[in-house]
This record gives structure tokens, sequence and C-alpha cells, in this order.
């Protein structure tokens, strides 16, 4: 559960703030795509929109082991801007997949749940470090 704790928080970092978007099917059509933009690093994760409107750019996420291990360390690199203060109260909306199944479907304060990688709000604008070591359990499902 502290992996999902931990890998949670972390992609709460990475979320953004979900918007709609209005479909107009008689001016124009937008074909499905079948592959999400990678994350830079060295690491399986893939952003599920644009990221350019995320209210944290992310520059790189490296994980070692990649892919990650049952049993073993995970440790965690990340760098990347936030462009705006984060301030308590501030909520993210964090969906988390394997494949086509859904595993986390949440809304979560950020302020609570950024204890788990070792910080803290108020969270600063500017660039961001973060490095973090998960034992991950033997239990976790194989990654293909």
């Amino acid at each position: 559960m502290k992996l999902l704790s931990t890998a949670a928080t972390f992609l709460l970092c990475v979320a953004p703030f979900s918007t709609a978007r209005s479909l107009d099917f008689f001016n124009s059509q937008t074909p499905i795509q079948a592959e999400n933009e990678a994350v830079k690093g060295d690491n399986p994760l893939e952003y599920c929109n644009d990221p350019s409107s995320y209210l944290l750019q992310i520059d790189h996420v490296d994980l070692t082991p990649n892919p990650p291990l049952p049993g073993k360390t995970l440790t965690i690199q990340a760098t990347g801007t936030l462009n705006e203060k984060i301030e308590e109260g501030a909520y993210v909306n964090l969906e988390v997949k394997y494949g086509l199944i859904t595993l986390v479907r949440q809304t979560a304060d950020l302020c609570e749940q950024i204890v788990n990688v070792d910080l803290e709000c108020p969270l600063e604008k500017g660039e961001m470090t973060l490095t973090k070591q998960v034992e991950l359990p033997r239990q976790i499902p194989p990654v293909r």
C-alpha cells in the first residue's frame, strides 16, 4: 500500500487539472490517438492528455530499475517546473491505469499527499527536483 501511496502522490504532483473539450461533429473530427505522449526519461510513464497546459512541466522522470521489480527498491528521480505556487486547499484529479484497467480514480488534497514524498505546502513556483526510494512489495503484478 505504501508503494501505491507513493506512486499516487508522485502522480498527483504531475497530474493536470482536467478540462472539458466541446465536441462539434459537424465542423471537425479528431482521430482517435492510439499512443499517448511519453514522459521524458527512463520510465514507462505516459501523459493522459496534452501536457502543455499542466501546472507542473515535467523535464524528466527516471525510475531505477526500469521496469520496477517486485521485492526491490525503486528509486524515482524527477525534475520539473511549477508554473504557479501550490498552497493549502489545492486538489488534483488522479487516475492510474494498468493498460485499459483503471486502478485508481479519485480527487485528493495535494498538500495532504505530498508529505509521502517528503514535501510540504506551500510549494513555491519554479524548478523542482524529487528523489525518493520505495521498497516494492513482492506481490505487485509484473510489468509488460
